[in-house]
């Protein structure tokens, strides 16, 4: 035997368990506080719904519209939603303590370029060998590019070592 399928949003009609309701008709005007019954037999002479939209309050506040069509606008308000919404990935620049002035630049163009399309900036600084005697230099390199990235971008996770690397997480301002 197959459970009846579970229904998702207001009660609508004969679902509305309330004796009384504060209705609203289909022009958006009050009608004020009534039986059930009344109310229902409102929507069907309307020939729409009678959709419950408080259903907390003490007497609960149902409207009459025609519920598919307004199920239909909710969808397309959510899926709008959903395709404004920006992802932001998190994009990993990887440098080393004794890193060429050009070398440099080039990488801050790309984080540049990172920050413009609204994505974080995760600076990795790899120590090699005898590197790991000067985490001091990391850690000057890193400033470096707090500073110069100071108008553009906030530190979300300030440079700190973890193992051989030492790692500082940007995001746009």
């Amino acid at each position: 035997m197959q459970a009846p399928p579970v229904k998702d949003g207001p009660p609508i009609n004969q679902e509305i368990r309330a004796t009384r309701v504060l209705l609203i008709d289909q022009n958006g005007e009050k009608q004020g506080v009534m039986p059930l019954s009344s109310a229902l037999e409102a929507a069907e002479e309307a020939g729409l719904d009678l959709v419950q939209i408080v259903g907390n309050a003490e007497t609960p506040v149902c409207k009459i519209l025609d519920y598919g069509k307004h199920r239909f606008q909710e969808q397309k308000k959510k899926a709008e939603a959903r395709k404004r919404q920006k992802v932001v990935e998190l994009k990993e620049i990887k440098l080393r303590p004794n890193i060429d002035s050009h070398d440099y630049e080039v990488k801050a163009k790309s984080m540049h370029r990172f920050f413009e399309d609204g994505d974080k900036v995760k600076v990795t600084l790899r120590f090699r060998g005898r590197e790991m005697a000067h985490p001091e230099l990391g850690m000057k390199l890193l400033n470096k590019v707090q500073a110069d990235f100071d108008e553009v971008a906030k530190v979300e996770y300030a440079p700190r070592m973890e193992g051989r690397q030492m790692i500082m997480i940007l995001a746009p301002r």
